[in-house]
């Protein structure tokens, strides 16, 4: 049963093929981003922006093989300084998708060698009816190609520490640092009521220059 819906943009017929080993067809078709093509709060293509597919549709004796590249936009933010990161995506990707029976003898073949693990078999891309869904390949090979770090530039300085500048847009930015040792002291410079000590001092020194004349 065909639970693909073919009016899904990344949902592909592959009739024309008619099971037929060395047919081929090409296929462009540019179209919205689906929703979290990326790495999820990092960086991604923008949902509903435009990427470009160019495909390549081969028949081969167990499926389709499908060859394509895929150019977008990616956004992120600077991992460093948290400014805006945007450019230009380009990704090349392959994948046999499978027809139903042919799955079942690959993996009939397969499970006498070797014990496949789950998420061996989800790797495994199948036909549904004609059609098939690019979007798993597109994800992959998308966010295989995404920095894990994105920075806006690669010698980007980040922020400052103490308070959040831009180091870039001022290399010589700095702060002076007081020696923690002496913050205990610094409180004692300017007491309460110093600053008429010069007044009251001067005039006791008088006092006693008179005191002495007489």
């Amino acid at each position: 049963m065909n639970r693909l819906d073919h009016r899904d943009p990344l949902v592909f017929d592959t009739h024309e093929l008619g099971r037929r080993p060395g047919a081929l067809r090409k296929v462009s078709r540019t179209l919205e981003a689906p929703e979290g093509l990326g790495i999820i709060d990092v960086i991604g293509v923008p949902e509903k922006s435009e990427i470009e597919l160019d495909l390549r549709l081969e028949s081969v004796v167990e499926g389709v093989l499908v060859t394509g590249t895929a150019g977008t936009v990616v956004e992120g933010e600077c991992v460093r300084c948290l400014e805006p990161v945007e450019f230009d995506l380009d990704v090349d990707f392959q994948e046999l998708y499978y027809y139903p029976e042919s799955d079942e003898r690959h993996r009939a073949r397969t499970s006498g060698t070797e014990d496949l693990d789950e998420d061996s078999e989800n790797e495994t891309y199948r036909l549904e009816g004609d059609f098939f869904d690019l979007q798993p390949v597109l994800r992959d090979a998308v966010v295989l190609a995404l920095p894990l770090q994105p920075v806006c530039q690669e010698d980007c300085l980040g922020l400052c520490s103490e308070c959040g500048a831009r180091l870039s847009d001022d290399p010589a930015h700095h702060h002076d640092a007081a020696d923690p040792r002496w913050a205990a002291l610094q409180g004692l410079s300017a007491a309460p009521g110093d600053e008429g000590d010069g007044t009251k001092n001067s005039g006791t020194r008088e006092g006693l220059a008179e005191n002495q004349e007489k």
